[in-house]
């Protein structure tokens, strides 16, 4: 017990020693400090070199993280030339951005994100070298929300491309860009992004605040962000909007919302949303309004079937038999004729097998995934129905919910659907219609209590605010939309002159 005592107060002391320790002036101490630090770190390289007065100095890099090329060429032979080298000889260096470190922290930080950084014996401070190198992916159209028409372009996993991306479609200084690492051992680059005067005061405190509060080893993608920030995290319902795309992330930060980026990952999230901020696709905006709505009528009542088609049809076929019509009733009996399982568990068979052939499908290689999962449902549906296992009723019902679950734009609402289709199964199952009105005031509760950052998740129904329909219920036109929500645009209300409305000629050109 004594020894790790300690150890864990020795291990303490370095710790804060190497996060308060300051730059020495003796070259010796600070290139044995660095040694230490990186021991056993066989990608980190030590240059060092004598300047032309027999000074010492070192460059400290990571293999593969910084450009040694114009490390080689614009910095080492730069300082092999000079023949006085002082702090006032240091702008001489090619390149574009030398930034001075006083501490160690920050030189392991910049060491740490490519930037290589330079000591020289007799020079209070150190210098981080802007020749970071960064292999990317290029840019993509993003794959799980593809438009037929609007922007192409997606997020990658490079955050400075991503920032870019957003500033290339803001380009007012009042697009803020809130920089902070979270991560003991990742030190993961997470941006906090606004437009000032849009966003509320309090809403970017209170991100930054839940922001600070994060104490974790590393940060490995958004979705480490989004648990540890949400209001309820037992909630089947996402609070934070995941997407790739940076169109709809400057939509979004043009009615006061704010967003958050992550370094290593294309997905950024934005806050605060609603239930209808996962009901609403980006193509939404780009089609013609007429189109746009008549996409949401289809939309909104297949986000219903999704939910509730296999439980009504339990609960019809085991409770309600009154219900359906007497031609249908039969046909469907003949059809169960032979089935030797109730209808509960023939829909629960159905949509395990459905569900498990989706994850196949996604998580098989592309050429081959889609086709799996397809002709494993026809497969499988057709061998079912022959073998008298489930009715052909059962297999057109579980292919509608499907479908219908498709249709949901946005994955992670589909995917807390897909998830509460069990238990109302289950009610449908054991209680009938009223096991559904049940499981429906649950959820319908639940929902009315749940918050994204203060702003509810039912916001323009509950509470109602009847000029936001546009929105909702439907899309309106353009020169409709001549205020913010109310919820999150609120101290800068109107978002374009009114009168926007088209009017015709009043003579034949």
């Amino acid at each position: 017990m004594i020894g790790k005592f300690f150890r864990k107060n020795v291990a303490r002391e370095s710790e804060n020693e190497y996060k308060q320790g300051e730059i020495a002036s003796i070259f010796s101490e600070n290139l044995q400090f660095f040694q230490n630090i990186y021991k056993d770190c066989f990608d980190v390289v030590f240059h060092c070199f004598e300047t032309l007065e027999k000074k010492q100095a070192a460059l400290i890099y990571i293999q593969g993280l910084s450009n040694t090329q114009e490390l080689n060429e614009n910095v080492i032979k730069t300082l092999m030339s000079i023949p006085t080298l002082s702090e006032e000889t240091y702008p001489i260096i090619p390149v574009s951005q030398i930034i001075k470190k006083k501490t160690y922290s920050e030189c392991i930080e910049s060491i740490s994100s490519g930037l290589p950084i330079l000591i020289i014996d007799g020079a209070p401070s150190a210098l981080s070298l802007g020749l970071a190198k960064q292999e990317n992916r290029s840019i993509e159209e993003p794959v799980g929300e593809s438009v037929i028409r609007g922007p192409r372009e997606g997020f990658n996993e490079v955050i400075a491309i991503n920032t870019s991306l957003l500033r290339r479609k803001i380009r007012s200084p009042q697009l803020k860009m809130i920089q902070m690492k979270i991560g003991k051992y990742s030190q993961t680059t997470v941006v906090l992004t606004y437009i000032e005067g849009l966003a509320t005061a309090p809403l970017i405190e209170e991100v930054k605040q839940r922001l600070d509060k994060i104490d974790i080893d590393g940060v490995l993608e958004s979705s480490y962000i989004e648990e540890m920030i949400e209001d309820t995290p037992l909630s089947p319902f996402p609070q934070l909007l995941a997407t790739e795309r940076p169109d709809t992330v400057v939509a979004n930060l043009l009615e006061g919302r704010i967003a958050i980026l992550v370094d290593g990952t294309p997905f950024s999230l934005i806050a605060p949303v609603t239930l209808f901020s996962f009901l609403q696709s980006s193509e939404d905006y780009y089609e013609r309004y007429i189109i746009s709505t008549l996409i949401r009528w289809i939309r909104y009542p297949f986000f219903l079937v999704s939910l509730l088609l296999p439980s009504i049809y339990i609960a019809l076929t085991t409770f309600h038999q009154e219900m359906i019509p007497t031609d249908l009733l039969i046909s469907m009996a003949s059809a169960r004729e032979f089935v030797p399982f109730p209808t509960f568990f023939e829909a629960l068979l159905m949509e395990v097998t459905f569900e498990a052939l989706r994850e196949a499908g996604v998580r098989l290689p592309k050429q081959i995934g889609s086709a799996v999962s397809i002709v494993g449902a026809l497969v499988i549906g057709q061998a079912a129905v022959q073998a008298g296992i489930v009715s052909p009723a059962m297999v057109i019902v579980v292919s509608i919910t499907g479908i219908a679950s498709f249709m949901i734009p946005r994955y992670y609402l589909g995917f807390s659907i897909r998830l509460l289709r069990f238990p109302m199964m289950i009610l449908a199952g054991t209680l009938g219609i009223l096991g559904i009105i049940l499981g429906l005031c649950g959820i319908l509760i639940h929902l009315c209590k749940l918050r994204s950052f203060g702003v509810p998740y039912l916001s323009t129904l509950a509470p109602a605010h009847a000029d936001e329909y546009k929105d909702t219920l439907v899309r309106a036109p353009f020169w409709k939309f001549n205020t913010r929500p109310r919820l999150t645009g609120k101290y800068n209300k109107f978002r374009q002159s009114r009168n926007q409305k088209p009017k015709p000629p009043k003579e034949s050109l």
